[in-house]
């Protein structure tokens, strides 16, 4: 089944909150948009800035894709759900 795609420009978002909620170790992004909220964990967002700096800032890569995955032995501290690299290949249609 194919998921709807959204496309939100800069004057779309309202509204970007970083905190660290009483009780936690790490930050949470809530995203105020024009017409929802979303909130993304740390190791969300860690793995967007990835992401974007290993394409953005490559001479020559177009993309990554980057694969929710459960490894062992993950050191401690780090989420149990990684966004790790993967190899898929992708054609970047998004206007």
């Amino acid at each position: 089944m194919e998921k709807p795609v959204r496309i939100y420009r800069n004057e779309d978002v309202k509204k970007i909150v970083a905190c660290i909620p009483q009780g936690h170790l790490h930050t949470r992004f809530i995203i105020e948009l024009s017409d929802q909220v979303i909130v993304l964990q740390e190791a969300t967002v860690a793995g967007i800035v990835r992401a974007f700096a290993l394409t953005s800032l490559h001479p020559t890569r177009r993309y990554i894709v980057l694969t929710s995955r459960s490894p062992e032995n993950v050191k401690k501290g780090f989420a149990k759900h990684q966004l790790i690299e993967s190899w898929d290949e992708v054609e970047c249609n998004s206007e």
